[in-house]
């Protein structure tokens, strides 16, 4: 049975006499006028006109003096009609193969093709070509759709194999970028900025997450990758803009899962003068709009339960739905009952465990149940250090989270403008890292003093791409083009290159 090698070795022989014919298998140009989709959509109105067309080849028949190939870009496929007689010669200079070199080509080649738009005498739309350009001469085979490409790894460790042999893959990732498209269309017409701010920090903060670290070499400094947009975009509030978003990458220095990546696409806003009512009502319309533009529906079946967004959203308030479950005062009741009630339900009991923490676990034991659309309302402070609190409990915070299929899909608040309240806030936080919590949030100083020039009343929300993949139904790795792996070099690898020195 041939190996890998085998048809390497082959197609670099390949490459030898093709540069012996004085053929560059790999040309800086290409003059294509028409993408094949654009030829198959509009033939009744480009029969009998000439076409260059371009695009890898993923099939190869040949007959005597007649000869077929299928060649396939971005939009789709076609087929290319060649006949001796009809194809031109071998011409070098204009890098042009004839009959007699089509056998030096393989699927997996790029090629150029200019010829007639034609039917085929089976009623097949083709180019009945008259020039034959090699464009990229291809060194290893790629696996077709029916010998398949299913393994899990080395689908994600060769994404660009996997999306040419499965093309729902490459369809999923411009439903992705459709999805951030719709993201950032919505909030430009509805008067946002955006402004991307830095993703190295000093002091990371907005959120509860462990930081990477780095080091800048011309200040001799170590930075962190943010692991969240909040402080700088609040910043910005702080120096008179009244609404703000970025989108890009943050980073969270944590385990993978079904729904979390260490490096994840994030989207926030900050909106002066609004509070977290505005937001929620803001965000229910965000919501159908991006959907509806990403996935032309508002009706999803997710993890075996029905979501449709289409109507009203039920809102629920924290303390009463853990109250309900576990008969547990969030705001009342100690250490140790509550790390009873997550031992009751077979939750996690860390030694290090705190009120925040458990509280948490108890209340992410119900949202996995839960289809929604729910906002969840009324989050304990000790839970939401960076919100404003509940005028009419300041045991609360005017947090504002959307729960749908078992999860936590974004998160809004009216937000904290009082610096000495923010200032406390961040000495408790503080505390708690310094007692072993390496996710609780740092102090950062500098945004204190900028409070204490004044920020406006504001509503801020953020969401990330873990949205796309809920409504997706894939897992974070699927969702994303190329996630984080161990690296691995197999020994094939090892053994077509010998004069590489991987260690």
């Amino acid at each position: 049975m041939a190996t890998l090698q085998d048809f390497r070795d082959e197609r670099l022989r390949k490459l030898q006499d093709l540069r012996g014919l004085g053929i560059n298998p790999y040309p800086a140009e290409s003059k294509r006028t028409h993408a094949t989709n654009d030829i198959i959509a509009n033939f009744d109105n480009l029969e009998g006109q000439i076409a260059t067309v371009a695009g890898r080849i993923s099939g190869i028949r040949k007959f005597g003096k007649l000869a077929f190939i299928v060649v396939k870009d971005f939009s789709g496929q076609i087929q290319l009609f060649l006949q001796s007689g009809i194809l031109a010669e071998i011409d070098s200079n204009n890098n042009q193969l004839g009959m007699d070199q089509l056998p030096l080509l393989d699927t997996g080649d790029f090629v150029e093709a200019t010829g007639k738009i034609v039917k085929s005498k089976t009623g097949e739309i083709s180019i009945e070509t008259t020039n034959l350009k090699l464009l990229t001469k291809s060194l290893r085979p790629m696996p077709t759709a029916i010998e398949g490409f299913t393994n899990k790894e080395e689908r994600i460790r060769r994404r660009y194999i996997d999306m040419n042999v499965n093309p729902e893959v490459r369809e999923r990732f411009i439903r992705r970028s459709k999805f951030w498209q719709a993201t950032r269309d919505y909030l430009n017409q509805n008067g946002f900025t955006e402004i991307n701010i830095p993703v190295l920090e000093h002091t990371t903060g907005g959120a509860d997450a462990n930081p990477f670290v780095t080091h800048m070499d011309s200040l001799d400094q170590d930075f962190y990758l943010r692991i969240s947009h909040e402080l700088p975009l609040k910043r910005l509030i702080g120096a008179g803009f009244e609404k703000v978003y970025d989108i890009g990458a943050r980073f969270r220095n944590e385990g993978v899962s079904d729904e979390h990546l260490p490096e994840h696409v994030a989207m926030e806003w900050y909106w002066a003068y609004a509070n977290w009512q505005d937001g929620m009502k803001f965000m229910e319309n965000m919501y159908k709009d991006v959907l509806q533009k990403t996935f032309g529906t508002l009706q999803f079946d997710l993890n075996g339960k029905h979501v449709d967004m289409s109507g009203d959203w039920q809102v629920w308030d924290y303390a009463t739905v853990i109250r309900e479950r576990y008969n547990i005062d969030v705001y009342n009741s100690s250490l140790d009952e509550i790390k009873q009630a997550l031992a009751d339900n077979k939750l996690e009991v860390k030694q290090t465990e705190n009120t925040a923490r458990g509280i948490d676990k108890l209340w992410k034991n119900i949202r996995k149940d839960v289809s929604g659309p729910v906002w969840l309302i009324n989050t304990p402070k000790f839970i939401s250090p960076l919100a404003k609190s509940n005028p009419s409990d300041d045991r609360s915070v005017q947090r504002f989270q959307p729960v749908i299929a078992g999860s936590e899909l974004g998160n809004g608040f009216s937000e904290l403008n009082d610096p000495i309240d923010q200032l406390n806030r961040f000495v408790e936080q503080q505390g708690m890292r310094e007692a072993g919590d390496s996710e609780a949030m740092m102090l950062d100083i500098d945004f204190i003093e900028m409070l204490e020039y004044g920020m406006p009343p504001a509503c801020g929300w953020g969401y990330s791409e873990r949205v796309f993949w809920i409504f997706e139904g894939v897992t974070a790795r699927e969702g994303v083009p190329f996630p984080q792996l161990r690296a691995e070099i197999d020994n094939t690898t090892r053994e077509i290159y010998p004069e590489v020195k991987f260690e």
